[in-house]
């Protein structure tokens, strides 16, 4: 019992360490709107999502009790994920920031305020149990977001726009937290990461097979996927595509600005 109990802390931090370092990814960024003083041309839905699934983690962690290496790390995430949307809408144009407060209200007030009240009058266990795959399926939909980088990287035969040490990073924590949630007896945990890992294994290999081929930039093959540092925002990005192409073009200036980041 105390061997596993080891396990499962050591396990919890180091998915909290890494997961920590994959959440200071986007300073860069900041520091350039910083520079810029504007964040036109960048997008603030990934770190709302990201906050959104942060709450949800909280909420799924504080049901279960004995999970609270995802309690502190998502934690981190509250705050650092805020810090992101709060420098975003300073330095935003009058339009992004109507996005943004757009953006909060539908996942961060009215989503995360629906999943709570329709599961907070659940009997607990049945209320964990929803919850869990509440969680399990948003992190699935996050972990799968890499699919459009493999179909960029393929069709450009170029890793210019797929990060090498991200896509480690994000290996290593799908890893730690398999382990965590294995041990914890927790499906909805281990699962998503199962895929998380599958992905990012699959990302290596292709870096390695096409880090050496003539970089093909993304305006060149196709100017309306360009990729992003943070998975959420592929999901976005490869939605925006698909409506796109079935309806007006001539929204170029537009488009340009929302693929830039």
């Amino acid at each position: 019992m105390a061997l596993h109990l080891s396990w499962v802390f050591i396990f919890g931090i180091l998915g909290n360490v890494v997961s920590f370092m994959v959440s200071l990814a986007p300073l860069p960024t900041f520091y350039l709107i910083y520079k810029k003083k504007t964040s036109e041309g960048f997008q603030s839905i990934p770190y709302v999502v990201s906050l959104f699934s942060a709450m949800l983690w909280i909420y799924y962690a504080l049901l279960k009790r004995d999970a609270m290496f995802l309690i502190t790390i998502n934690t981190f995430c509250v705050f650092i994920q805020t810090f992101y949307i709060v420098t975003y809408f300073y330095y935003g144009p009058k339009k992004e920031k109507i996005e943004t407060v757009k953006l909060m209200l539908l996942f961060n007030v009215f989503g995360f305020g629906v999943i709570f009240l329709s599961t907070f009058f659940l009997h607990p266990s049945l209320r964990l149990l929803v919850l869990g795959y509440i969680c399990m399926a948003f992190a699935l939909a996050v972990f799968a977001a890499p699919l459009a980088i493999v179909r960029k990287v393929i069709k450009t035969k170029s890793v210019e726009y797929m990060p090498f040490t991200l896509s480690v990073f994000l290996t290593l924590g799908a890893v730690m937290w398999f382990f965590y949630g294995l041990l914890l007896k927790d499906i909805n945990i281990a699962v998503p990461n199962i895929l998380g890992f599958v992905f990012g294994i699959l990302q290596m290999i292709l870096y390695a097979v096409y880090r050496n081929h003539s970089k093909k930039t993304v305006e060149e093959s196709d100017p309306k996927l360009q990729l992003s540092d943070n998975p959420i925002v592929v999901v976005v990005d490869v939605a925006k595509h698909a409506v796109e192409m079935q309806g007006d073009k001539g929204n170029n200036g537009r488009d340009d600005a929302f693929n830039k980041v």
